[in-house]
């Protein structure tokens, strides 16, 4: 599990102002990639072809998933802090929690309908579970834009490093904690997406940097065997979209 964490205020003893939030960009842009592909590929699916429905909906739940956990840790981690130590900060932080309920509400609209759609694969569930999810697609676009330009950089000078960091690891220990009912893969694509995220002239430095030896070692090894896998049954005979 993550450490415990501290309750909003001053920062804690020891600890100083100033944070990367960089890393935060990446994770964006993997949202922004999975629900502008997650609607095209519903709708790809055939009448009938429950194989093909059964694909997709696994990683529908996935990414349901990861923005439910997305969001709930930046509410634990980052509205009461920054309001604590800048009230100015009250209205931006105020839109950010208006713009999570707003994506939850698409979200708790989604999830329900992906295993009646999977099971049939029906055309008339398959276009209303798509149509649902562009629904968050487009409430996801305009808060990521706004929590990039108004939120980030004052959460890169308010927060201390660990504060930041506590973000990564609380994720992390979620996921572990979920990967019986998600996944032998979920750490897999985590960091397969990650490296996907990282544009391809950067990718090699970024990983060497950023991933702790060992683990880069296992993800060589294994982990980018299942990610690869995992792409090939998204994207069948074709190659994987880019991230923008």
């Amino acid at each position: 599990m993550a450490t415990r964490l501290p309750p909003p205020g001053p920062l804690p003893a020891g600890q100083h102002p100033g944070c990367d939030t960089s890393g935060m960009l990446l994770v964006h842009r993997i949202f922004r990639w999975l629900y502008r592909e997650l609607p095209v590929l519903v709708r790809d699916v055939a009448p009938g072809d429950t194989a093909r429905s059964a694909v997709v909906g696994r990683y529908a739940h996935l990414d349901v998933f990861a923005l439910h956990l997305h969001h709930e840790t930046e509410d634990l981690a980052l509205w009461d802090r920054l309001v604590a130590r800048d009230p100015a900060c009250a209205l931006h932080v105020g839109r950010m929690r208006a713009q999570h309920a707003e994506v939850a509400r698409h979200l708790d609209r989604v999830e329900p309908q992906i295993d009646p759609w999977v099971t049939t694969a029906d055309p008339a569930l398959r276009d209303a579970l798509a149509t649902d999810v562009e629904r968050v697609r487009d409430a996801l676009a305009g808060h990521l834009r706004e929590e990039e330009d108004d939120v980030l950089p004052v959460a890169g000078a308010l927060l201390s490093q660990e504060e930041w960091e506590w973000m990564e690891r609380h994720t992390r220990a979620e996921l572990q904690s979920h990967r019986k009912e998600l996944g032998k893969d979920l750490l897999a694509l985590q960091l397969g997406l990650l490296l996907a995220s990282v544009p391809a002239d950067e990718r090699e430095e970024w990983f060497r940097t950023n991933v702790p030896a060992p683990v880069r070692v296992l993800y060589l090894l294994l982990m980018k065997r299942r990610y690869d896998h995992a792409m090939r049954e998204l994207y069948p005979g074709r190659p994987v979209p880019a991230m923008a």
